[in-house]
């Protein structure tokens, strides 16, 4: 059986590095922190494919699929997450990859967070997570569905 844990981020077969897509899905023009977790999950050793601004919830799936993505990382701050967040979960899950981790971070209303893991979300981020509670988190998220 191979081991599960390499020090570069991997975690899974044949030490693969752990794949991430991060994407900004929807008309928000802001992606500081988007850039910042792709950044941090980089130099943790995972590969991160960054989709840039304005990703349609049909474009950041067939970037996941295409990439063979092990997460997906939605970043929004435009208050559209109720509605772009479950187009991109049931892309992923009609395609056959319902095993892909997707997390939210974002300005996510507390009250919405819980409908959101009810649609499959992983975690959600809100401001204030810190770059290692992300890179931990996504890391045994992934090893735990491998």
């Amino acid at each position: 059986m191979p081991d599960e844990s390499n020090a570069a981020g991997g975690g899974g077969d044949d030490d693969r590095k752990i794949r991430v897509v991060v994407a900004k899905p929807g008309l928000d023009g802001h992606d500081r922190g988007a850039k910042i977790i792709a950044r941090a999950l980089r130099d943790a050793g995972m590969e991160v494919i960054y989709t840039g601004l304005h990703q349609t919830p049909e474009q950041i799936a067939a970037t996941a699929i295409q990439e063979d993505a092990d997460a997906v990382g939605l970043s929004i701050l435009s208050g559209a997450h109720m509605t772009l967040v479950p187009r991109v979960v049931e892309l992923l899950r009609e395609q056959g990859a319902d095993d892909v981790v997707v997390t939210v971070g974002g300005t996510i209303p507390a009250d919405d967070i819980p409908e959101l893991k009810e649609l499959g979300i992983a975690a959600v981020f809100t401001p204030g997570s810190s770059t290692e509670e992300i890179v931990e988190f996504v890391r045994g998220a992934v090893s735990e569905r491998a």
